[in-house]
């Protein structure tokens, strides 16, 4: 390990540290010391290392330019149990025993896990403030003295945004002061929550954000026992403020990338915040007025400011004379035109600009080691448009700032181009109040606002692009629009050539403001400088490029949350099922759900378990646990004509009491989903689905209600984990359910195939009971309220046991259905499977309209030769063909070759004595009796096509 001998540019008093806390951390392997309150940045900085890695592409040296999550060159991995990579030294906080490596772009990912917790929390508020800076302070003040419930959400680790990192007042003492009663005040207040180190990542439909809150980084990486690492908040708001500032940009001029170019309001708040000096001779480059407090506050802290060059050919009397008084040049209508160094600046080259931005007279050189720089300011409007909200180019501001808003959100302070404290209370609360009254609360704003004492600040003049002292735009490889892309305005103009016009072309083009940043402070500046080179009035008629979230980088492991190893998928259980553990079943997993596979016996394998089961709901009686098929309540007076729409067949004129086995499509017409409906009373259906795709389907029904049918009064509702199912199948089931309802009459006539009744068992549990079959048998379903289940299913079997009931897994369920030639969707279908490929056109109506209707009109969907549903018999009956298994004509085709249809299901069965199969075979239901091969690594197996239906073909067993 290496140790620093490097010269400190800390500050010997100032700034929001702790000096009795110092601490250690180690970057590129050289031990430094820094103090509680430093960011990896400043304390860098105060140990004089300005240097961050060199550039991705041109691995040009590069150093910290900001202080905040705009950022572009400072990346660094945090090493601990499971390192981080791509974090920013700007905002990564100071802890003891902290590592970092630089980077240059790119990061790498730790293969160890991670084990830390990550959770998330759900919340409703009435307002939701983003930003804790002058004017989300005022917002949350004001929405919350109304009584609303107020969450204020803000990315550091104390309130106060822009105030931390001057020397304002408020009420004639420190603005700081003023922000701890604010905070004390809103923390009194019982319905308001305030969240720290949380950034808002994303704004969506519906006031829907997502705030990632760093709860322990400032730590250290190890996990703290029984506090999760990081939280993400769903916040749903009925009012959003956002009051999220703005970035400071940079400028666009020869050797803008050196080590020593910086922000200069980073730098103002490296010497007021974090007490460093990050240079000792320092020129300031601004277009506006607010780079004037950086330049005093560097000559207050001992540096030298020999020049503070305004593009302005008169800024305002009152800061040229301040800044002169302090023993400041005041270069006017003037820009840096290049700067010298290798390693970090070492000079500036100094020009006066005409009214067209050129070079107008001699370059003067001066001297220094820092150079700040103000562009102007860009209002944070990355989350405005996310919520869809527009955007107009303000010529007085030079800024994009926020105009129509889509959603219920409104804008406060700097993030609308108010730029001026006074302005920023007033605004805020002003906002907060509207907030509030707008979302029921009334309106609380003070009599008397907080007195700044300061006026909006002058206009300024964006120079977009300082010309080089030689050559063309085509030539400026040297002149960067982006850092951390190393793109230059020689690229842009490159792009321009090729006949690029707009924004979004131009970045794709060249890469600016892709990088992790997005473009925060690029954005806006590539902008102007497109502008600039097509001979644009302003940057207004360019226009920007899309806003994503997230506004800041957020790691999958907050993403995923607690949902990771053995909680990455839930696991759902049915009421019944400690009887299935009990009582030796093997479980399989489908759709999260762990099913009964099938029930050994001792001495017993799969095969004979499953022909067991076979056996006793062919030939005597049998129970399984149904209680995981997908339930969906469609309640509405218009639950019928919306059946209507999304089934092929017709719901709408059902029976009360009766049930209708039902095929969704999609709109390409394919076969989607399938299942049994019940209609309760007129306005009251039962949907079911299959197992693993009852989410999609009630995602299915919610989208064409919501975005296509939204004049239909119908509602959906998921009751899969309401009810538990019991399913009594077999010749004696009658029997069974005759014991077990004694008041219901069961008799075929009183209760025939696919209805329901209401009733009462003997143990006087309430049960919907429904004649349905999957099977193919004499079968009965019975519904209880889960808490029931596992009392129904005892006494189903205590019913059942003089009867010899055999309860039967999965397995058997397949090998049933598909002896009748009942399909499953997703095994017996892949997406390109219709209903007349299944061999159900009966089940497609030709009088109503539906969801996938017009597609059976395309000629492809009525091809002859499109695969259909077909059984197949092995030659030899004890051959069991594998799913999956290519099916072609030839047995002597070499392979590869062209398949004529795929095996999808394949079993040994009890009732036929041999093996059988389905398949989707090419023109299947033309090909009857004709033999195929399945050309396999041990051979090849032969088999003939059959109907579907291999048992019970007229359907007597189930009806009778």
């Amino acid at each position: 390990m290496t140790t620093s001998h490097l010269l400190s540019s800390r500050l010997p008093h100032g700034g929001r540290l702790d000096r009795s806390a110092p601490l250690r951390f180690r970057y590129d392997g050289v031990e430094y010391t820094g103090l509680r309150g430093d960011t990896l940045a400043s304390a860098l900085l105060a140990n004089g290392v300005l240097h961050a890695a060199p550039s991705l592409y041109r691995r040009r040296p590069r150093g910290v330019v900001t202080a905040g999550v705009e950022e572009p060159n400072a990346l660094v991995q945090i090493d601990g149990p499971c390192s981080e990579p791509m974090q920013l030294a700007t905002t990564v906080e100071l802890y003891e025993g902290l590592t970092a490596t630089s980077l240059s772009g790119l990061g790498r990912l730790d293969p160890n896990p991670d084990e830390s917790v990550y959770d998330k929390m759900h919340v409703h508020t009435d307002v939701l403030v983003v930003g804790g800076g002058p004017a989300g302070l005022a917002a949350a003040l004001a929405a919350g003295r109304s009584g609303a419930r107020v969450v204020l959400v803000d990315d550091q680790p104390e309130l106060g945004g822009s105030l931390l990192s001057g020397q304002e007042e408020i009420d004639g003492g420190p603005a700081l002061d003023w922000v701890q009663a604010v905070r004390a005040e809103l923390s009194a207040q019982a319905d308001t929550r305030i969240l720290t180190r949380s950034t808002a990542t994303g704004y969506y439909d519906h006031n829907f954000l997502l705030v990632a809150e760093h709860r322990t980084d400032h730590l250290g990486p190890a996990p703290v026992p029984g506090v999760s690492r990081q939280r993400l908040w769903h916040v749903r708001a009925r009012r959003v403020v956002l009051a999220t500032g703005s970035h400071e940009r940079p400028m666009v001029f020869a050797g803008n990338d050196l080590p020593g170019v910086m922000s200069a309001a980073a730098v103002r708040s490296y010497v007021n915040r974090y007490a460093v000096l990050p240079g000792r001779r320092a020129v300031v480059l601004t277009t506006n007025d607010h780079a004037y407090a950086t330049a005093l506050a560097l000559v207050a802290a001992g540096a030298e400011v020999p020049a503070l060059v305004d593009t302005r050919p008169e800024p305002p009397a009152g800061l040229v004379e301040a800044a002169r008084r302090a023993g400041i040049e005041v270069l006017t209508g003037s820009a840096v035109v290049g700067t010298r160094g290798d390693a970090r600046v070492t000079a500036v080259r100094i020009a006066a600009l005409d009214a067209d931005d050129a070079i107008a007279g001699t370059v003067r050189e001066l001297a220094c080691d820092l150079l700040a720089v103000s562009g102007g300011w860009s209002p944070a409007v990355q989350l405005w448009s996310q919520s869809q909200g527009s955007l107009r180019y303000d010529e007085e501001l030079a800024a994009f700032i926020p105009a129509q808003a889509a959603q219920r959100v409104e804008s406060a302070g700097a993030a609308r181009g108010v730029l001026d404290l006074a302005g920023c209370l007033d605004d805020g609360f002003a906002a907060g109040a509207g907030a509030a009254g707008q979302a029921g609360f009334p309106i609380a704003v003070p009599a008397t606002p907080p007195n700044s004492g300061d006026a909006p600040p002058s206009r300024p003049r964006p120079v977009w692009i300082v010309p080089g002292e030689n050559g063309d735009p085509a030539d400026w490889q040297d002149h960067f629009v982006d850092l951390q892309r190393d793109a230059t305005v020689a690229d842009v103009q490159r792009a321009i050539r090729a006949g690029m016009r707009s924004a979004e072309h131009i970045k794709r083009y060249t890469t600016i403001g892709t990088a992790h940043d997005q473009g925060k402070a690029s954005g806006v500046s590539s902008t102007g400088v497109i502008a600039r080179l097509l001979g644009a009035r302003s940057p207004g008629e360019i226009g920007t490029t899309t806003f994503r979230g997230p506004y800041v980088p957020v790691s999958f492991a907050l993403l995923a949350g607690r949902e990771r190893g053995k909680l990455f998928d839930p696991v759902r259980t049915t009421a019944v099922h400690p009887w299935h553990v009990e009582h030796g079943a093997v479980f399989e997993n489908v759709g999260q759900w762990k099913r009964p596979w099938y029930y050994p016996q001792p001495g017993e394998d799969m095969e004979a378990a499953v022909l067991r089961e076979c056996r006793a709901a062919r030939e005597g009686v049998a129970v399984m646990d149904a209680t995981t098929l997908g339930k969906i309540d469609v309640i509405g007076p218009d639950a019928g004509v919306f059946l209507n729409r999304v089934y092929t067949n017709a719901f709408a004129k059902l029976a009360v009491g009766s049930a209708r086995y039902g095929v969704m499509c999609r709109a390409d017409g394919m076969v989607f989903d399938d299942g049994v409906t019940l209609r309760l009373a007129d306005d009251h259906y039962v949907m079911t689905t299959t197992t693993g795709n009852a989410a999609g389907v009630l995602d299915w029904l919610e989208e064409w209600s919501q975005t296509e049918w939204p004049e239909l009064r119908v509602r959906f509702t998921s009751v899969t984990e309401q009810w538990a199912t019991v399913a009594v199948v077999g010749p004696r089931s009658r029997e069974v359910v005759a014991a077990l309802a004694p008041d219901l009459d069961v008799t075929n006539d009183a209760f025939p195939f696919m209805t329901a009744r209401e009733t009462r068992l003997a143990s006087g549990v309430p049960a919907r009971i429904c004649r349905i079959s999957f099977s193919g048998e004499l079968a009965y379903e019975i519904n209880v309220a889960s808490w029931y289940g596992l009392a129904t299913w005892e006494s189903v079997i205590q019913a059942g046991e003089p009867l010899g009931i055999t309860p039967y897994g999965t397995e058997t369920m397949h090998v049933l259905r598909a002896e009748k030639g009942y399909p499953i969707v997703g095994q017996d279908t892949d997406g390109t499977v219709t209903p007349q490929d299944l061999g159900m056109e009966w089940v497609v109506s030709k009088q109503k309209d539906f969801v996938g209707k017009r597609s059976f009109q395309r000629a492809d969907t009525a091809r002859g030769d499109r695969r259909q549903l077909v059984g197949l018999l092995p030659v030899d009956p004890a051959v069991l063909l594998p799913e999956g298994a290519q099916l072609v004509l030839n047995a002597e085709a070499a392979v590869p070759t062209r398949a004529l249809g795929h095996v999808t299901s394949s079993y040994r069965s009890a009732a036929l004595g041999r093996t059988f199969a389905l398949a989707l075979v090419s023109g299947g239901r033309e090909r009857l009796g004709e033999t195929v091969y399945a050309p396999l690594p041990g051979g090849v197996i032969a088999a003939t096509i059959t109907d579907t239906v291999l048992y019970d073909s007229k359907g007597t067993r189930r009806d009778g």
